[in-house]
Protein backbone atom coordinates (compact mmCIF):
# COMPACT_ATOMS: atom_id res chain seq x y z
CA UNK A 1 0.00 0.00 0.00
CA UNK A 2 1.23 3.47 -0.86
CA UNK A 3 2.00 5.50 2.24
CA UNK A 4 -0.14 8.58 2.78
CA UNK A 5 0.50 11.77 4.73
CA UNK A 6 -1.57 11.41 7.90
CA UNK A 7 -0.87 15.03 8.79
CA UNK A 8 -3.40 16.08 6.12
CA UNK A 9 -6.20 14.20 7.89
CA UNK A 10 -8.56 15.82 10.37
CA UNK A 11 -7.79 15.48 14.07
CA UNK A 12 -10.68 13.03 14.50
CA UNK A 13 -9.36 10.89 11.65
CA UNK A 14 -5.83 10.95 13.05
CA UNK A 15 -7.11 9.93 16.49
CA UNK A 16 -9.14 7.05 14.99
CA UNK A 17 -6.08 5.91 13.02
CA UNK A 18 -3.90 5.83 16.14
CA UNK A 19 -6.49 3.92 18.18
CA UNK A 20 -6.96 1.35 15.39
CA UNK A 21 -3.23 0.88 15.12
CA UNK A 22 -2.75 0.33 18.85
CA UNK A 23 -5.65 -2.12 18.96
CA UNK A 24 -4.13 -4.12 16.10
CA UNK A 25 -0.76 -4.30 17.89
CA UNK A 26 -1.94 -4.86 21.47
CA UNK A 27 -5.01 -7.04 20.90
CA UNK A 28 -4.40 -8.38 17.40
CA UNK A 29 -0.73 -9.21 17.95
CA UNK A 30 0.32 -7.74 14.63
CA UNK A 31 3.78 -6.31 14.04
CA UNK A 32 4.46 -2.62 13.58
CA UNK A 33 5.27 -3.20 9.93
CA UNK A 34 2.01 -5.08 9.31
CA UNK A 35 -0.07 -2.35 10.95
CA UNK A 36 1.75 0.34 9.01
CA UNK A 37 1.02 -1.51 5.76
CA UNK A 38 -2.67 -1.91 6.60
CA UNK A 39 -3.17 1.73 7.64
CA UNK A 40 -0.92 3.27 5.01
CA UNK A 41 1.58 4.85 7.42
CA UNK A 42 5.27 4.28 8.08
CA UNK A 43 6.39 1.56 10.48
CA UNK A 44 8.21 4.20 12.54
CA UNK A 45 4.95 6.10 13.01
CA UNK A 46 3.32 2.99 14.48
CA UNK A 47 6.33 2.51 16.74
CA UNK A 48 5.92 6.05 18.08
CA UNK A 49 2.24 5.42 18.77
CA UNK A 50 3.05 2.27 20.71
CA UNK A 51 5.83 3.98 22.67
CA UNK A 52 3.52 6.86 23.65
CA UNK A 53 0.75 4.42 24.59
CA UNK A 54 3.04 2.42 26.88
CA UNK A 55 4.29 5.56 28.62
CA UNK A 56 1.03 7.45 29.09
CA UNK A 57 -1.80 5.13 28.15
CA UNK A 58 -4.67 5.85 25.78
CA UNK A 59 -4.63 9.56 26.67
CA UNK A 60 -1.45 9.92 24.62
CA UNK A 61 -3.36 8.96 21.46
CA UNK A 62 -6.30 11.32 21.82
CA UNK A 63 -6.51 14.55 19.87
CA UNK A 64 -5.16 17.70 21.48
CA UNK A 65 -5.99 21.34 21.13
CA UNK A 66 -3.82 22.89 18.46
CA UNK A 67 -2.25 26.33 18.29
CA UNK A 68 -0.27 28.36 20.77
CA UNK A 69 -0.82 27.67 24.43
CA UNK A 70 -2.68 30.25 26.46
CA UNK A 71 0.42 31.19 28.47
CA UNK A 72 2.34 31.90 25.27
CA UNK A 73 -0.31 34.47 24.27
CA UNK A 74 0.46 36.55 27.37
CA UNK A 75 2.63 39.59 26.90
CA UNK A 76 4.63 41.31 29.61
CA UNK A 77 4.17 45.06 29.73
CA UNK A 78 7.16 47.39 29.30
CA UNK A 79 7.28 48.40 32.96
CA UNK A 80 7.16 44.73 33.99
CA UNK A 81 10.08 43.92 31.67
CA UNK A 82 12.08 46.81 33.11
CA UNK A 83 11.46 45.63 36.68
CA UNK A 84 12.49 42.07 35.83
CA UNK A 85 15.69 43.16 34.09
CA UNK A 86 16.69 45.20 37.15
CA UNK A 87 15.97 42.32 39.55
CA UNK A 88 17.89 39.78 37.47
CA UNK A 89 20.83 42.17 37.04
CA UNK A 90 21.09 43.32 40.66
CA UNK A 91 20.18 40.18 42.59
CA UNK A 92 20.81 36.45 42.70
CA UNK A 93 17.80 34.09 42.86
CA UNK A 94 18.43 33.14 46.49
CA UNK A 95 18.44 36.81 47.47
CA UNK A 96 14.87 36.99 46.17
CA UNK A 97 14.00 33.82 48.12
CA UNK A 98 13.77 31.67 45.01
CA UNK A 99 14.92 28.00 45.24
CA UNK A 100 17.69 28.49 42.66
CA UNK A 101 21.37 29.45 42.72
CA UNK A 102 21.60 30.64 39.10
CA UNK A 103 19.35 32.62 36.78
CA UNK A 104 18.06 29.82 34.57
CA UNK A 105 14.92 30.07 32.43
CA UNK A 106 13.06 28.12 35.11
CA UNK A 107 14.19 30.59 37.77
CA UNK A 108 13.17 33.62 35.70
CA UNK A 109 9.83 31.98 34.92
CA UNK A 110 9.12 31.48 38.61
CA UNK A 111 10.17 35.08 39.33
CA UNK A 112 7.68 36.32 36.71
CA UNK A 113 4.88 34.18 38.11
CA UNK A 114 5.62 35.16 41.71
CA UNK A 115 5.96 38.89 40.94
CA UNK A 116 3.23 39.46 38.38
CA UNK A 117 1.10 36.33 38.53
CA UNK A 118 1.86 35.52 34.90
CA UNK A 119 2.78 31.96 33.92
CA UNK A 120 4.97 31.61 30.83
CA UNK A 121 6.41 28.59 29.04
CA UNK A 122 10.14 27.94 29.22
CA UNK A 123 10.48 28.87 25.57
CA UNK A 124 8.72 32.21 26.07
CA UNK A 125 10.97 33.02 29.04
CA UNK A 126 14.00 32.25 26.88
CA UNK A 127 12.70 34.55 24.13
CA UNK A 128 12.24 37.37 26.62
CA UNK A 129 15.77 36.90 28.01
CA UNK A 130 17.20 37.02 24.51
CA UNK A 131 15.20 40.16 23.74
CA UNK A 132 16.53 41.79 26.94
CA UNK A 133 20.12 41.10 25.90
CA UNK A 134 20.81 38.20 28.30
CA UNK A 135 22.89 35.20 27.22
CA UNK A 136 23.82 32.00 29.15
CA UNK A 137 27.30 32.43 30.64
CA UNK A 138 29.55 30.64 33.10
CA UNK A 139 29.41 32.58 36.38
CA UNK A 140 32.46 33.81 38.29
CA UNK A 141 32.64 32.74 41.93
CA UNK A 142 32.75 35.61 44.42
CA UNK A 143 32.97 35.29 48.21
CA UNK A 144 30.13 36.57 50.35
CA UNK A 145 32.77 38.11 52.65
CA UNK A 146 33.93 40.47 49.93
CA UNK A 147 33.32 44.11 50.84
CA UNK A 148 32.41 46.19 47.81
CA UNK A 149 33.13 49.49 49.55
CA UNK A 150 36.74 48.40 50.11
CA UNK A 151 36.99 47.24 46.50
CA UNK A 152 35.74 50.58 45.18
CA UNK A 153 38.10 52.42 47.51
CA UNK A 154 40.97 50.32 46.17
CA UNK A 155 40.07 51.06 42.56
CA UNK A 156 39.41 54.78 42.99
CA UNK A 157 41.77 55.83 45.77
CA UNK A 158 44.26 53.28 47.13
CA UNK A 159 45.75 51.88 43.93
CA UNK A 160 45.91 55.25 42.12
CA UNK A 161 47.90 56.55 45.11
CA UNK A 162 50.28 53.56 44.91
CA UNK A 163 50.74 54.08 41.16
CA UNK A 164 51.45 57.80 41.70
CA UNK A 165 54.07 57.01 44.35
CA UNK A 166 55.66 54.45 42.05
CA UNK A 167 56.07 57.07 39.34
CA UNK A 168 57.52 59.63 41.74
CA UNK A 169 59.96 57.16 43.32
CA UNK A 170 60.79 55.35 40.06
CA UNK A 171 59.54 52.10 41.58
CA UNK A 172 58.28 49.01 39.75
CA UNK A 173 54.84 47.61 40.69
CA UNK A 174 54.72 43.82 40.93
CA UNK A 175 51.55 41.79 41.41
CA UNK A 176 52.25 38.62 43.38
CA UNK A 177 50.40 35.41 44.16
CA UNK A 178 50.89 31.76 45.06
CA UNK A 179 49.43 28.66 43.37
CA UNK A 180 49.60 24.89 43.63
CA UNK A 181 49.62 22.54 40.63
CA UNK A 182 48.51 18.89 40.88
CA UNK A 183 49.46 16.11 38.52
CA UNK A 184 45.82 15.03 38.03
CA UNK A 185 44.61 18.42 36.79
CA UNK A 186 42.77 17.99 33.47
CA UNK A 187 42.01 20.74 30.95
CA UNK A 188 40.34 20.80 27.55
CA UNK A 189 38.42 18.28 25.46
CA UNK A 190 39.33 15.61 22.92
CA UNK A 191 37.52 14.22 19.90
CA UNK A 192 35.98 10.76 20.14
CA UNK A 193 33.18 8.82 18.37
CA UNK A 194 29.75 9.88 19.57
CA UNK A 195 28.64 7.94 22.63
CA UNK A 196 32.15 6.65 23.40
CA UNK A 197 33.76 8.50 26.30
CA UNK A 198 37.50 8.84 25.63
CA UNK A 199 39.95 7.37 28.15
CA UNK A 200 43.32 9.00 28.81
CA UNK A 201 46.04 6.94 30.46
CA UNK A 202 47.97 8.46 33.33
CA UNK A 203 49.69 7.59 36.57
CA UNK A 204 47.51 6.80 39.56
CA UNK A 205 49.94 8.67 41.81
CA UNK A 206 49.23 12.23 42.86
CA UNK A 207 51.94 14.80 43.34
CA UNK A 208 52.09 18.57 43.28
CA UNK A 209 54.42 21.50 42.95
CA UNK A 210 53.83 25.01 44.28
CA UNK A 211 54.70 28.36 42.76
CA UNK A 212 55.04 31.94 43.92
CA UNK A 213 55.28 34.55 41.19
CA UNK A 214 54.90 38.20 40.29
CA UNK A 215 54.09 40.07 37.08
CA UNK A 216 54.25 43.70 35.97
CA UNK A 217 52.30 45.59 33.32
CA UNK A 218 55.60 46.12 31.50
CA UNK A 219 55.85 42.38 30.80
CA UNK A 220 58.20 41.28 33.59
CA UNK A 221 57.68 37.85 35.16
CA UNK A 222 59.44 36.49 38.23
CA UNK A 223 58.72 33.04 39.67
CA UNK A 224 59.96 30.44 42.13
CA UNK A 225 58.85 26.79 42.41
CA UNK A 226 58.89 24.92 45.71
CA UNK A 227 57.69 21.55 47.00
CA UNK A 228 57.03 22.40 50.66
CA UNK A 229 54.04 24.31 52.01
CA UNK A 230 53.93 28.07 51.63
CA UNK A 231 55.65 29.43 54.74
CA UNK A 232 57.31 32.61 55.98
CA UNK A 233 60.69 31.26 54.94
CA UNK A 234 59.49 30.59 51.40
CA UNK A 235 58.01 34.08 51.11
CA UNK A 236 61.16 35.72 52.48
CA UNK A 237 63.27 33.77 50.02
CA UNK A 238 61.12 35.04 47.15
CA UNK A 239 61.31 38.63 48.41
CA UNK A 240 65.10 38.47 48.56
CA UNK A 241 65.28 37.08 45.02
CA UNK A 242 62.84 39.72 43.82
CA UNK A 243 64.98 42.52 45.24
CA UNK A 244 68.14 41.01 43.77
CA UNK A 245 66.66 40.69 40.27
CA UNK A 246 65.19 44.21 40.15
CA UNK A 247 67.15 47.36 39.35
CA UNK A 248 64.38 49.53 40.82
CA UNK A 249 62.55 49.68 44.11
CA UNK A 250 59.76 47.07 44.18
CA UNK A 251 56.16 47.77 45.14
CA UNK A 252 54.70 44.28 45.62
CA UNK A 253 50.90 43.90 45.76
CA UNK A 254 49.61 40.63 47.26
CA UNK A 255 46.49 39.23 48.90
CA UNK A 256 45.85 38.85 52.62
CA UNK A 257 47.36 35.40 53.17
CA UNK A 258 48.50 35.10 56.79
CA UNK A 259 52.10 34.47 55.69
CA UNK A 260 52.18 37.90 54.04
CA UNK A 261 51.35 39.45 57.43
CA UNK A 262 53.87 37.41 59.43
CA UNK A 263 55.93 39.33 61.99
CA UNK A 264 59.26 38.18 60.55
CA UNK A 265 58.15 39.38 57.12
CA UNK A 266 57.29 42.78 58.56
CA UNK A 267 60.72 43.01 60.16
CA UNK A 268 62.42 42.15 56.87
CA UNK A 269 60.42 44.83 55.06
CA UNK A 270 61.42 47.46 57.63
CA UNK A 271 65.09 46.58 57.17
CA UNK A 272 64.75 46.82 53.38
CA UNK A 273 62.21 49.64 53.07
CA UNK A 274 64.42 51.43 50.55
CA UNK A 275 64.26 48.41 48.25
CA UNK A 276 60.79 46.94 48.65
CA UNK A 277 57.33 47.70 50.02
CA UNK A 278 54.32 45.38 50.21
CA UNK A 279 50.69 46.43 49.70
CA UNK A 280 47.57 44.37 50.25
CA UNK A 281 44.55 43.88 48.02
CA UNK A 282 41.03 44.08 49.50
CA UNK A 283 40.01 40.83 51.17
CA UNK A 284 38.44 38.10 48.99
CA UNK A 285 39.22 39.90 45.72
CA UNK A 286 41.40 37.58 43.60
CA UNK A 287 39.78 38.96 40.43
CA UNK A 288 41.66 42.23 41.00
CA UNK A 289 45.04 40.52 40.75
CA UNK A 290 46.54 40.06 37.22
CA UNK A 291 48.88 37.36 38.56
CA UNK A 292 45.83 35.08 38.96
CA UNK A 293 45.68 34.94 35.16
CA UNK A 294 49.24 33.63 35.04
CA UNK A 295 48.20 30.86 37.44
CA UNK A 296 45.28 29.92 35.19
CA UNK A 297 47.53 30.00 32.13
CA UNK A 298 50.02 27.61 33.72
CA UNK A 299 47.29 25.24 34.96
CA UNK A 300 45.66 25.09 31.54
CA UNK A 301 48.69 24.88 29.26
CA UNK A 302 51.65 23.57 31.26
CA UNK A 303 49.81 21.16 33.57
CA UNK A 304 46.37 20.28 32.19
CA UNK A 305 47.47 19.50 28.62
CA UNK A 306 50.58 17.48 29.52
CA UNK A 307 50.30 14.49 31.81
CA UNK A 308 53.46 14.31 33.92
CA UNK A 309 54.49 10.85 35.10
CA UNK A 310 56.65 12.11 37.96
CA UNK A 311 57.15 15.15 40.16
CA UNK A 312 60.33 16.02 38.30
CA UNK A 313 58.53 15.90 34.95
CA UNK A 314 55.76 18.13 36.29
CA UNK A 315 58.34 20.60 37.57
CA UNK A 316 60.20 20.53 34.25
CA UNK A 317 57.02 21.15 32.23
CA UNK A 318 56.07 24.15 34.36
CA UNK A 319 59.59 25.58 34.38
CA UNK A 320 59.92 25.37 30.60
CA UNK A 321 56.55 27.02 30.12
CA UNK A 322 57.37 29.85 32.54
CA UNK A 323 60.78 30.48 30.93
CA UNK A 324 59.02 30.69 27.56
CA UNK A 325 56.50 33.16 28.99
CA UNK A 326 59.32 35.18 30.55
CA UNK A 327 60.87 35.60 27.13
CA UNK A 328 57.59 36.92 25.68
CA UNK A 329 56.72 40.14 27.53
CA UNK A 330 53.67 40.62 25.32
CA UNK A 331 52.12 37.49 26.86
CA UNK A 332 52.66 38.85 30.37
CA UNK A 333 51.22 42.21 29.35
CA UNK A 334 48.14 40.43 27.99
CA UNK A 335 47.25 39.36 31.55
CA UNK A 336 46.40 43.00 32.19
CA UNK A 337 43.84 43.19 29.37
CA UNK A 338 41.02 41.39 31.17
CA UNK A 339 38.24 43.77 32.13
CA UNK A 340 38.63 43.30 35.90
CA UNK A 341 42.35 44.18 35.90
CA UNK A 342 42.65 46.82 33.18
CA UNK A 343 42.89 49.41 35.98
CA UNK A 344 46.41 48.08 36.63
CA UNK A 345 47.60 48.22 33.00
Amino acid sequence: MKLGDARKLTQDAQESLRLRGIKAVVEGGKTHAEVGHLLGVARGTVSRWVSSYRRRGQAALLKKKRGRRAEDMVRLKPHQCASLVKMITDRCPDQLKLPFMLWTREAVGELIERTFGIRLSIRSVGNYLKRWGFTPQKPVRRAYERREKEVQAWLKEVYPAIAKRARLENAEIHWGDEAGFRSDHQTGTTYSPKGQTPVISGTGKRFRINMISSVTNQGTLRFMLFEENFTREVFLNFLKRLIKSSKKKVFLIVDNHKVHHAKVVGEFLKENKEKIEVFFLPAYSPDLNPDELLNQDVKSNAVGRKHAKSLQELKTNITKYLFGTQNCPEIVRSYFLKKEVTYAS
